[in-house]
């Protein structure tokens, strides 16, 4: 149902709230965070917080927005990824690096963003941190998991590259199957593989009512491993 615009305006979207027309924006009720409930350890909290979020209705806990940044312009890129690690070193997710922006971008610039919004218990996170690459042998025990046709994909795809047509794409896929025709354990491409992102910042929010969220914020401390400053922010 589309609903009419508010007269004399050149504004296409004026603080929309669900379905209903110019209401209130939605308040968050759902839960508090304090100091007292945090672990010490950004990655244990996560962790936790994310087992919540699996048990908990959350609806793919694991989607992740993966911001890069190219240099020297600048320029910030956004996408949506999935998380498939979690281990002391940081955040692991993969994709085509050979052809992708986000390749492009950490070959500049190492600096990335994650950001999880888990929106059926108003909770957000974001880790600000240092990309490096899985080694191929990584990559592949997380390789050998997907089904054929997304590894096959994996080999097909020139990522972001500009396509004449679907059957471009198609060729290229069947030019794979027949590379591959009879072969179980498809290789990793060396262009494909894991993304782990160390944390230098990892930041907790719960959403409150009135816009006064709580937020709080790991920084890594320098020069001391496995040490981190732990501060609240205001919303």
């Amino acid at each position: 149902m589309a609903f009419p615009r508010p007269p004399a305006t050149e504004k296409l979207i004026f603080a929309p709230a669900n379905e209903k027309l110019n209401s209130q924006a939605e308040q968050y009720k759902k839960g508090t965070l304090e100091r007292s409930n945090l672990n010490g350890d950004p990655l244990e909290q996560f962790h936790a917080w994310f087992t919540h979020a699996q048990h908990n209705g959350v609806h793919q806990p694991e989607t992740v927005c993966l911001s890069t940044a190219s240099l020297p312009s600048g320029r910030v890129s956004a996408r949506v990824v999935y998380l498939k690690e979690l281990d002391k070193k940081g955040f692991v997710i993969y994709s085509n690096f050979g052809t992708s922006k986000k390749g492009a971008d950490l070959e500049s610039n190492k600096w990335a963003s994650l950001t999880f919004w888990w929106r059926e218990l108003e909770r957000q996170v974001r880790v600000e941190g240092i990309a490096e690459r899985l080694s191929r042998e990584e990559s592949q025990v997380y390789f050998d998991t997907r089904i054929r046709g997304s590894r096959i994909g994996a080999w097909a795809s020139r990522q972001s590259q500009v396509l004449q047509g679907r059957e471009e794409l198609e060729a290229r896929v069947h030019e794979v199957e027949k590379r591959f025709e009879g072969v179980d354990e498809v290789p990793c491409p060396e262009f494909w593989g894991g993304l782990r992102i160390k944390p230098e910042m990892i930041e907790f929010w719960q959403g409150r009512e009135s816009r006064l969220h709580d937020r709080f914020v790991y920084h890594k401390v320098e020069g001391k491993e496995g040490e981190w400053k732990i501060e609240r922010l205001s919303p």
